[in-house]
């Protein structure tokens, strides 16, 4: 696998040697010094550049890469509408495992692509000396934040409205509809009042990552594995239990968010949770 200074060496030299491309940055986790290093980290890179439609009649430039395992052209999809307005993107995975997200943006868009910003980029090249002001890579855009009160009754009544699809489904043998509502919605509101429980005890000067993918280090080993118990599902008895290990862990984590804060914990649970456990005898 290529080193980063020899991907960006690549990178760079090309941006360098085509005048159409006037600035070259990096987003991503590849931006973010809060992140450690490993060889999975994508390149997230932006050329802006003055003719778009020179790039894009041919896929050919692209070589300069190396060789491609598989590319998506995200904006030139049918499948899946294109939403980047007037940019276009190449994601790109090659041979030695290096991935590239290489997105073209007209050099017009890019003062509009600064402000819109996340926080997580860094300027590799700006040939124009356009960009006046050092922007310093942070990613406290993710940083967590403090529930408002509504927000936390909101989370509750999401959780255990859900709930009661999540048992609907399986009381009428519908397993994709129970499992969807299960891995959709209830556990990612899970995960949010998890979110919040960590928020409350250790601050909130940190992300979680993407899809809460640092979670495991902030919580405390039991809740870990019953967060775990609830990925089962390979049936409807294992579906129960993952809902009702939801459930348990909801209460658990809520009711703490709710003395941390000062909240009152909504009587949704009193009142859901013996509905849905009148459904699962029904069934069994």
């Amino acid at each position: 696998m290529r080193s980063e200074e020899e991907v960006f060496a690549l990178l760079i030299g090309f941006a360098k040697s085509d005048e159409r491309i006037r600035l070259v940055s990096l987003e991503g986790s590849r931006a973010n010094p809060a992140i450690a290093d490993d060889e999975f980290k994508d390149y997230d890179i932006a050329f802006f550049v003055t003719d778009m439609e020179s790039f894009l009649s041919k896929d050919d430039w692209l070589d300069f890469l190396g060789k491609r395992l598989i590319l998506q052209k995200p904006e030139d999809m049918e499948l899946y509408p294109p939403q980047l307005g007037n940019k276009f993107s190449y994601l790109m995975l090659f041979e030695d495992g290096i991935k590239i997200d290489l997105t073209l943006v007209p050099i017009s868009e890019l003062q509009s692509c600064l402000k819109r910003s996340d926080g997580l980029l860094k300027i590799l090249l700006d040939k124009d000396n356009t960009v006046k002001e050092e922007i310093v890579a942070t990613d406290q855009h993710y940083w967590m934040t403090k529930p408002t009160a509504q927000k936390f009754t909101d989370c509750c009544n999401e959780f255990w409205w859900v709930s009661t699809y999540v048992a609907k489904g399986l009381a009428r043998q519908e397993f994709l509809f129970a499992q969807d509502h299960l891995n959709q919605i209830v556990r990612p509101t899970l995960l949010l009042m998890m979110s919040w429980k960590i928020g409350a005890e250790k601050g909130s000067s940190f992300s979680l990552g993407k899809n809460y993918k640092f979670i495991q280090h902030y919580l405390a080993a039991e809740e870990w594995e019953l967060l775990l118990q609830t990925f089962q599902g390979s049936g409807y008895s294992e579906t129960w239990e993952a809902l009702f290990l939801c459930q348990k862990l909801f209460r658990t984590i809520s009711k703490k968010v709710a003395l941390a804060y000062g909240y009152d914990y909504p009587n949704y649970d009193e009142r859901v949770t013996p509905y849905v456990q009148g459904l699962h005898t029904k069934c069994s």
